[in-house]
Order: C-alpha cells, then structure tokens, then sequence
C-alpha cells in the first residue's frame, strides 16, 4: 500500500478496534453483572446481552447505503454517537430495563459497513484486499484483547465503568474519524466492499452463501449464549471469580490460536477447507455437549472452553474467505454485508433464546440449545459444495460501451486462471475471479490496454 493509504487503513481499522474492542469486553462478565440490577432474570438478560445485535443487524446495511448519499464521515460520526448515548444509559441504569434499551441504542450505531466502504473509497484497487485485511486483523484482535482485559477492567472500575469507559472510547473514535481519518476523494460504490439492493435477489437465492450465512449465524448465536453461563460455570469448577477469569482466557486463547494457525495453513494451502470447517463445528458442538453434560468437572470444563474458542477462531478466519470464494465477483460487497447481518441477529437471537432456555432450564437448557444450533449447522456444512479456490482481483478499465465492456468480459475469461469476469462499464472496473496459482495479471492488464 502507499502511505497515504496505510494511514487511511490503520485510521479507520482504529475507529473499528476502539468501538469493537468495549463490546466484547462486557461479554465475559455481563451475566455476573446483570444478576444483581433490579428487574433482572435469566431471560432479560440474555435480551439485554444479545439486543445490540438486533438493531445493528437491521441497520448495518441502510447505515452503508445512507453513507453513499450523505458522506461516509458523517455516518461515522452519527454512529459513534449514538453508540456512546447507549453506553452512557446503560452505565447510568440500575435496573435491567435500563441496560436493555442502552445496549439496543449501542447497536444502533452500525457503523461497520460505512467504516468497510471509506477503506474502499480510500485505497486503489490493487491494494484494496490488504486494506480490508488490516482492518479484519484488527477485529480478530479486538476480540481476543477484550475477552482478556474484561475481567480485569471489570476488577477495577466494575461493569457500569466499562459501559463508561465504551462512551469514552466513542468519543476517541469520533476524535480519529474526524481528525485522522482522511476525507475521500469523492464517494463511490465499490461492488467489492458495498451492498448494492440491486444483488439482493442473487445473493439470497445462492445456497452455498447461505449455508455461509447460517454459519455465522450460528457462531454467534452460541458464543453469546454460551457467555450467559460459562462466567458461573468457570467460577464453580475452578473457584476464580468473574474478575479474575482473565487467569483462564488468556492461555484459553494462546492455545486456540496455536489450533487455528495451522488449520488455516491446511485449509488454504492444501485446500481442504471443507474438512476443516467441519472439524471445527464437530468442535464447537463436542464443547457444547461437555458443558452441559459436566459442569461442575473442572478438567471437562477447561477441555470445552479450549475446544470452544479453538473452533470459533478457526471459523473466525475461515467463513469471510469462505464468502469471497463464493461470491460472484461483482457482488462480494452485497453478499458481505448479508453475511454481517446474519452475525449479528445470530448475536440476538443466541441472546434471546439463549437467555429463555436459561431460565428455563437452566445451564443444561441453555447448551440443548446450542447443541442442536451446533448439530443444525453440522448438517447443512456437511452438504454444501467443496468451495472453489478463487480470490477477486479488479482491474481498472476505461471508456469503454456496454458492448465493448460484454467483449472485453469474454476476452479475460479466455485467460489462463480466470474464472469469472464482468466488466461494469459505469464503473470503469473489471472484477475478476481467479485461481491465483494460474492467474497473470500482467497478461489481463495488457489485454485491457490492447482493448
């Protein structure tokens, strides 16, 4: 990348971490909190943990789209504001009720896509994969850092200051995005980083993308769900209180990412991303099944959490490369974008459901219930398609009519490695899918030049 380029990516892949980073922080220790506010069951709290990922899912896709119209930074900004009222009321509130409408104001704040589309607007097409993945590390990050850093956050400032300290890490992204952040150029829909309405139909009626939907969806419907009761269940087995469980996440987590590594190594080199992936569910759903058939054992509980967190990481890396594989090639941004918003009802849904099967069954309700969301998921992986090797490449062309963009399509399909080709002649882009071990750009570069 240029300069001017890594500072845009690192900036706003910033804004991302500083927003991402105080909510999976009040993962591990929101049950323990929650129990005690005014008006709180096992139910509400679940809604109040999972509500956030109702309103984002709902409106992480129009925040993009309104991005096109009124200017990405404005967006950003409106988003990070309204995520620091939410934290604010929710730090402010004593009762469960309170948090509840705290947290669903947080999820309005859906500022990812908008975030996703000024690193488009913001890098050239040939740096633009690098780009994205600075700020999918950063995310992968943040997650690991927060799960850590909760506990002992919570320790020292209790749970209502890490809601605080959210709206203030609010206003530092506010800071970033308006003082940091570079202005772009001129707004532009980028079909590889952006919903576009007109691809819905095509990207809905794709089953292979929504056995990747479903996935994401099921991910995080567990881990949210599974957050209602493992805090309980560390703290009986191991004798560590919510607040020192950081003891338990932190080598949880170096050993996860030691497993993911070199799953991913296997799944991308030797391309054997089915088996992978399968493996990982048959992980995650085993978890499930030891945390609810042996809470109180101390060794099967460590087991679950390892096998837990192994299998999440590995899906974590494993279903965004899935989805670029999948997509057509003018249509990754939309089917990105579906994806995120399964994630997060995933978030609601594991939080709502999650929280009913806890009250009413307790910890052995509540991992039926992810058990059959891990069993469901196994079966629909284990039908789907073994996944093309392809990544997306974009080339920029110029001047060209709707005809000569049709030709120019069939001419790079024609070349070694090409899979797909359509040229968006508005645009002035070709987006390609290539199998990256045939493809020579060099040789489409000049086919586009020749005309």
């Amino acid at each position: 990348m240029e300069k001017h380029e890594a500072r845009a990516a690192s900036s706003l892949a910033a804004v991302f971490s500083v927003r991402l980073l105080g909510l999976f922080m009040i993962y591990p220790v929101f049950a323990t909190y929650a129990k005690d506010l005014a008006g709180a069951t096992p139910y509400k709290i679940g809604l109040a943990l999972g509500i956030y990922g109702l309103t984002q899912g709902l409106l992480q896709i129009p925040f993009g789209l309104l991005s096109d119209r009124i200017g990405r930074k404005v967006m950003i900004v409106l988003g990070l504001v309204l995520f620091g009222i939410g934290s604010a009321i929710a730090a402010l509130s004593s009762n469960i009720d309170g948090v509840i409408v705290g947290r669903a104001i947080q999820g309005g704040g859906a500022v990812g896509s908008v975030i996703l589309a000024c690193v488009a607007d913001l890098t050239a097409e040939e740096n633009r994969t690098n780009a994205m993945a600075l700020v999918g590390i950063t995310i992968g990050l943040s997650f690991m850092v927060a799960v850590v850093a909760g506990p002992i956050a919570a320790g020292f400032i209790g749970v209502a200051g890490i809601f605080w300290l959210m709206a203030v890490l609010a206003m530092v992204g506010i800071a970033i995005t308006l003082f940091v952040v570079p202005a772009p150029p001129r707004i532009t829909v980028h079909r590889d980083a952006e919903t576009v309405p007109a691809m819905f139909g095509t990207i809905l009626r794709d089953h292979e993308l929504l056995r990747l939907d479903f996935g994401i969806f099921a991910l995080h419907a567990m881990l949210t769900a599974s957050f209602l009761a493992v805090p309980n269940l560390l703290e009986r087995s191991l004798r560590v209180t919510a607040h020192d469980q950081w003891i338990v996440y932190l080598p949880v987590l170096v050993v996860s990412v030691a497993v993911m590594v070199p799953a991913i190594i296997i799944a991308e080199k030797y391309r054997r991303m089915k088996a992978v992936l399968v493996a990982a569910i048959v992980a995650l759903a085993a978890s499930q099944i030891m945390l609810g058939a042996a809470p109180g054992n101390l060794y099967v509980v460590l087991a679950a959490v390892i096998l837990f967190f192994s299998g999440f990481n590995i899906m974590e890396a494993s279903l965004p490369s899935l989805i670029t594989k999948t997509a057509p090639p003018d249509a990754k941004g939309t089917a990105s974008g579906v994806y995120s918003s399964s994630q997060f009802m995933g978030i609601f849904i594991g939080g709502v459901v999650g929280g009913w099967a806890h009250q009413a069954g307790g910890a052995a309700g509540l991992f039926a219930f992810t058990t059959a969301l891990a069993v469901v998921w196994l079966l629909v992986a284990a039908s789907m398609k073994p996944p093309r090797y392809l990544a997306s490449r974009l080339i920029r062309v110029s001047g060209r009519s709707r005809g000569d963009a049709d030709g120019l399509a069939a001419r790079l399909r024609q070349l070694p490695g090409v899979a797909e080709a359509i040229v968006i002649s508005e645009e002035g882009l070709a987006y390609l899918k290539v199998d990256s071990r045939v493809f020579d750009p060099a040789v489409a570069e000049s086919l586009v030049r020749e005309g």
